[in-house]
């Protein structure tokens, strides 16, 4: 692969790679896996449209992705290659995470076994203890933001909202997030417990009909575990989730 240590490297462009199908997409643009021309290395290109982050007043947003992801170096945190921008896109190349979405795993299975649960927890937590120890906080903790490699590890992707914003998914937040309370790195913590319960019962512990509800329940932190959860996992689920 080409040396992407300083990060940014202007003398590649996307006629560097061969470009493959899509694989994901977001607010601002579209993911391709793709091969770089040079030695064949798989990687994935996301094209971010320029028009659009600034259109959402979101150039502060990438350049925080940047800098937080282009620093970090931890197994189970998606590595950010390189960066470069060609006409109107501005593309961030990432390490392929070939399994691709948590999110999507769930979906086809519903939920997880308690020991793949609890070997992708692991993963999970060693990796937001490595961040917290830098001081970045991820803040979206959630199984669309968690990718999967061919080894079958996690791999922690999107620091657009790390440190600075509080934008994250309703059922993810942690009740001083609802409460616009002060808060540190214990918000993922919380996260990593609702997506704990997620993972073993394919629902989220905090759904109501309409925002508000959601939000009361969180605040108040009430929810039901279900009979089918073992002692073990009931005790993590409760140790994240109250502080």
């Amino acid at each position: 692969m080409a040396n992407y240590n300083l990060c940014r490297v202007p003398q590649i462009s996307l006629n560097s790679f061969d470009i493959g199908c899509n694989i994901g997409k977001g607010g601002f643009g579209k993911v391709y896996i793709a091969r770089e021309k040079t030695n064949s290395y798989i990687v994935a290109l996301k094209l971010l449209s320029i028009e659009q982050l600034i259109k959402e007043n979101a150039e502060e947003q990438l350049r925080h992705e940047v800098e937080i992801q282009a620093n970090l170096r931890h197994p189970n945190i998606l590595r950010l290659l390189g960066y470069f921008q060609q006409s109107m896109y501005f593309i961030l190349i990432l390490e392929y995470a070939a399994k691709g979405e948590l999110y999507k795993q769930l979906l086809k299975s519903g939920r997880l076994k308690e020991k793949k649960a609890s070997r992708y927890i692991a993963q999970i937590a060693e990796a937001l203890s490595y961040i917290h120890q830098k001081h970045v906080i991820h803040r979206d903790i959630k199984p669309e933001n968690l990718l999967i490699d061919l080894n079958d590890e996690i791999k922690i992707a999107d620091f657009g909202w790390s440190v600075h914003t509080k934008k994250s998914t309703l059922d993810y937040i942690s009740p001083e997030i609802v409460e616009g309370k002060e808060h540190d790195e214990r918000i993922d913590l919380w996260s990593l417990g609702v997506l704990c319960y997620k993972l073993l019962t394919g629902t989220t512990p905090f759904e109501e009909t309409g925002r508000t509800a959601t939000y009361k329940q969180i605040a108040k932190a009430e929810f039901t575990l279900p009979d089918h959860l073992s002692v073990e996992a009931c005790d993590l689920i409760c140790s994240v989730t109250v502080f």
